[in-house]
C-alpha cells in the first residue's frame, strides 16, 4: 500500500508529520510523494489563523480530486483543523474518510486499517503525556532537523486558540530527547532546531522546574553535532542560568526566537502576556551585553482589538529602538473560542494594513542596516545548495538564519562546495534578506 502525507503548518506539525511516517515505516507501507499514486492519502493540517485554516481546507479539497480518478483512494485529515472543527467538517466534507485529532497520532496505522475496510468516523481522544511514538522519518535534509521537546501551552495568550487545541503543556521526557538528537547525530545531523509551544518552559510540569538550560548543557557534549538553535522562546521565563548556557556552549547557535507581540504594556496586558514592555527591555538588554554577536528575531501583532495609533506608535518607537535583526508581522486573526474574538473593539482590515505596512517598511530599513553591519565578517555557514541559474553561487545559512524563516547567504565562486558542509565566508554586501558572500581558504 503506498500512503502520501502532506505536512502543512509549523515544524511542530512537521514533527508530527515525521512520527506518522514512521509508524507507517514500521507497518511497512510505502511512503509516497506523489498523490496520484497514493492508496491513503494524509494531510497534517493547521489551524492556528484565518490564513492557514483556508490553505488546509484548499489542500483537502485538491487531494479529494486524486480520489476521483483512483476509486479506492481514502483521504484522512489530522492535525489542529480537525482537532478543532471535527464534527463540522465531517458533515460539510464527505470526501474526507476520517479525521482525527492531534492527540492520535499514535494511532495512525489502526486509523488507515479502518478507512481501508470502509469505515468512515472522526476519532478525538484527551490530552496524554507526550513522548515520541516512533523513530520519526526526516523530511528535512539528512543535515537538519527539528526536535520537538513539549506539546501544548499553559500560556493562555487571549488571541491565541492553541491551548484549546493541543491541551495544556506537557514537556516530553529528557532522556527520551537526549537519545534521539544522539540518534540523530549519529546518522548525519549536523544542526537541531527545538521546538515546542514554548520552548523556555520546558520541564516545569514534569520536573517542576525549567530545564532547558540543562538540557542545552547536555546536547553541546554530543558528538557530530554542531549547531543547536531554539525557536518559539518566551521573555517571562527565559532565565539568567539560560542566557548564560548559551553564551558557554560552543554548539548553541547565538540566535533567539522570542516571540513579543506588541510594546505597549496597556495591550500586553488585554493580551494576556506576562511581561512588560520594561521587562522585555531588560531581557533584551542582558542578551546583547552577555553576548554581543546575538541576532534576535520576533514577531509581531498590530490590529489586536482595541490598538489605538498611540499604542502602535509606541510599537513603531520600541522597534525602532531596539533595532532587531528580523521581525514577523501578522495581522491580528479574529480566533473562535478566544477571549480576543469576542472583542468588541474589532479594528477595521483597512486600518490592520495601513499598520502591517508601515511596521514592515520600518523594520524592512532596520534589517537592512543590520545586514549591512555585517560586511567583511567571516561565519560559518552551512551549505544547503547551489543557485538554479548559476550553480556556482553556493546558498547557505549562518547561525543568524533560522530554515525557511530567515533570508540566505549566497557565496560566490563555491561550486565545488558539497551540500551540507560548513564552510567560513566572510560577507560581502547585505541587503535586507540576504547577503553575497566570498569563500574564505581555510
Amino acid at each position: 500500500m503506498k500512503i502520501g502525507v502532506v505536512s502543512l503548518g509549523c515544524p511542530k506539525n512537521l514533527v508530527d508529520s515525521e512520527v506518522m511516517m514512521g509508524l507507517i515505516k514500521e507497518r511497512n507501507w510505502e511512503i509516497t510523494n506523489d498523490p496520484a499514486q497514493a492508496d491513503i492519502i494524509i494531510v497534517n493540517t493547521c489551524g492556528f489563523i484565518e490564513s492557514a485554516k483556508t490553505e488546509s481546507i484548499n489542500t483537502i479539497l485538491q487531494m479529494a480530486e486524486y480520489k476521483k480518478s483512483n476509486k479506492n483512494c481514502k483521504l484522512i485529515m489530522t492535525g489542529c483543523l480537525g482537532q478543532r472543527y471535527a464534527d463540522e467538517l465531517f458533515t460539510s466534507m464527505p470526501e474526507v474518510d476520517a479525521i482525527i485529532g492531534t492527540e492520535c497520532y499514535d494511532q495512525i496505522g489502526q486509523v488507515i486499517d479502518r478507512v481501508e475496510k470502509g469505515e468512515r468516523f472522526t476519532l478525538l481522544l484527551p490530552p496524554k503525556p507526550y513522548q515520541q511514538a516512533a523513530r520519526r522519518v526526516l523530511t528535512t535534509p539528512k543535515y537538519t532537523a527539528y526536535v520537538k521537546i513539549a506539546e501544548g501551552c499553559n500560556n493562555r495568550c487571549s488571541y491565541c486558540a492553541i491551548p484549546k487545541i493541543r491541551g495544556p503543556y506537557r514537556s516530553r521526557p529528557y532522556e527520551e530527547i537526549i537519545e534521539e538528537v544522539k540518534e540523530l547525530a549519529a546518522g548525519g545531523t549536523r544542526e537541531i532546531i527545538l521546538v515546542a509551544q514554548d520552548t523556555t518552559q520546558y520541564g516545569i510540569d514534569r520536573y517542576h522546574r525549567f530545564r532547558l538550560a540543562e538540557l542545552l548543557h547536555d546536547l553541546n557534549q554530543i558528538e557530530g553535532l554542531q549547531w543547536i538553535r531554539i525557536l518559539y522562546c518566551y521573555p517571562d521565563s527565559f532565565t539568567d542560568e539560560l542566557i548564560e548556557t548559551m553564551a558557554n556552549c560552543r554548539k548553541v547557535c547565538h540566535y533567539v526566537d522570542l516571540p513579543l507581540q506588541h510594546a505597549s504594556n496597556s495591550l500586553l496586558k488585554t493580551m494576556h502576556r506576562r511581561d512588560t514592555r520594561e521587562q522585555v527591555e531588560v531581557l533584551l538588554e542582558k542578551l546583547r551585553q552577555r553576548i554581543p554577536d546575538i541576532c534576535i528575531r520576533t514577531t509581531f501583532i498590530v490590529g489586536f482589538p482595541g490598538e489605538t495609533e498611540e499604542q502602535f506608535q509606541e510599537l513603531l518607537d520600541f522597534t525602532e529602538k531596539q533595532r532587531f535583526q528580523c521581525a514577523g508581522v501578522f495581522t491580528y486573526s479574529q480566533e473562535d473560542g478566544t477571549e480576543a474574538g469576542a472583542m468588541p473593539n474589532q479594528i477595521d482590515e483597512e486600518i490592520k494594513q495601513d499598520r502591517y505596512h508601515r511596521l514592515m517598511a520600518l523594520q524592512a530599513r532596520i534589517s537592512e542596516e543590520r545586514q549591512q553591519e555585517r560586511e567583511g565578517k567571516v561565519l560559518d555557514v552551512l551549505v544547503e545548495g547551489h543557485d538554479e541559474e548559476d550553480p556556482s553561487l553556493a546558498v547557505g545559512r549562518s547561525y543568524a538564519e533560522a530554515p525557511d524563516i530567515d533570508g540566505k547567504i549566497f557565496i560566490e565562486g563555491a561550486r565545488q562546495l558539497t551540500v551540507g558542509s560548513i564552510v567560513k565566508a566572510r560577507i560581502q554586501q547585505g541587503f535586507t534578506y540576504e547577503a553575497v558572500a566570498e569563500l574564505v581558504k581555510e
